[in-house]
């Protein structure tokens, strides 16, 4: 990887004044992203995110290409050029949010108390934004020397089955990834690790019967489950970071009838790539204790972590030698949660998290960026993007 910090001087303070006179315009952003809602099972609502998007893009000297899905939002690839031959380094993130249709009623976007408030504001708009205006920015000053690829997927947050393949194929055309998600708590960490994800479905089928009449005929699909739920508490294992969530579950039909079916929808986390095959074979290996049960599993490991390689690492202190020189603290941080940075830096590309807007509640009511950090990062983002 060429590093041109070692001999242009990147990390001024320069860069942090100059954005500094587009923090409204950073905000305008945010906020006309947030008042476009975008739950995740509603195609038309992230694709009218990806418009507005798009719209952006084109004032900010980018091209944009639109993947058109079937069943879900559509993927938004867009470009800024830069010098000839030299590989991009691409900004990932989504378009999508957990909040459903409506949510602005309730969760109007605002800012108050040096905060910018709203659903998707952390989790993602405010990154989304950012990554828009440090490029614009290094655009028309000049300054951009390696081309910039912004990817937004429109389904991460429902585990991004139909994006994942178009963003590792795009992802091993790039010399680094980073990831515009939040960074870690109000200490604003960037993510050097995250934990890959499983979700798993353990379904049992029994045998009805009437639970007073007839009760020793029949075989409960619920107690069968109950045991295979304490069967799979075992196989979390803290110290390898390792845990076994048994979330929701299903079954019965009645009191007074012997349960024919039940199921158990089962979070699984995982710190080591290694521990996929391990946790997967225990999955596959629960057998009915009632012969009068059977035991179906269905699903598996959705994402690979994001283990702390030297590559990632390497990012990492390259950021924060850059936030040192304008007079910024970095820290990093491991997450339990997941991103499509798991995929990228599964493949080997160089990847660092985190780099999007510095807040709290994501998923929660309480959702919301803290206004000050938004341009300090931006600069990080904007001299990383230089830095390469």
């Amino acid at each position: 990887m060429v590093n041109a910090m070692e001999s242009e001087g990147y990390g001024s303070p320069k860069t942090l004044v100059a954005l500094g006179g587009r923090k409204d315009l950073l905000l305008r952003r945010i906020r006309a992203l947030v008042e476009i809602e975008s739950p995740s099972d509603d195609k038309a609502a992230v694709d009218r995110c990806v418009e507005a998007v798009m719209k952006i893009a084109g004032g900010a000297g980018a091209t944009a290409k639109r993947h058109r899905q079937r069943a879900v939002g559509d993927v938004l690839e867009v470009r800024w050029p830069g010098s000839r031959g030299l590989e991009p380094v691409m900004l990932l993130g989504h378009l999508d949010t957990v909040w459903p249709m409506g949510t602005l009623r309730t969760m109007p976007f605002r800012i108050g108390k040096g905060r910018a408030w709203g659903p998707g504001v952390l989790d993602m708009k405010a990154g989304v934004a950012m990554g828009l205006t440090a490029a614009e920015y290094l655009r028309e000053t000049g300054r951009l020397r390696r081309p910039v690829l912004l990817l937004l997927s429109g389904d991460e947050e429902v585990g991004s089955a139909t994006s994942r393949a178009m963003i590792e194929k795009l992802a091993r055309e790039c010399v680094a990834v980073f990831v515009l998600e939040p960074a870690q708590g109000l200490g604003g960490a960037y993510k050097t690790a995250r934990k890959g994800v499983g979700n798993y479905r353990v379904r049992v089928k029994g045998v009805a019967s009437h639970a007073g009449v007839d009760f020793t005929h029949g075989h409960s699909a619920v107690h069968e489950l109950a045991w295979q739920i304490e069967k799979m508490r075992t196989f979390t294992d803290l110290e390898r970071g390792l845990t076994v969530n048994a979330g929701v579950i299903r079954g019965g039909t009645r009191t007074n009838v012997v349960a024919a079916e039940a199921e158990a929808e089962v979070d699984v986390r995982i710190a080591r790539a290694k521990d996929a095959a391990r946790i997967e074979k225990k999955f596959r290996g629960l057998a009915a204790r009632d012969q009068g049960c059977r035991v179906k599993v269905e699903g598996g490991m959705n994402r690979p972590p994001m283990e702390r390689s030297a590559a990632t690492v390497r990012l990492f202190r390259q950021a924060a030698a850059l936030a040192r020189e304008m007079g910024l603290e970095l820290s990093e941080a491991a997450t339990g949660g997941g991103s499509d940075g798991n995929f990228t830096s599964a493949l080997g590309v160089p990847t660092l998290d985190g780099m999007g807007g510095v807040g709290e509640g994501a998923h929660a009511s309480n959702e919301s960026v803290v206004v000050e950090h938004l341009v300090p990062r931006t600069a990080l983002l904007a001299e990383m993007m230089r830095s390469l």
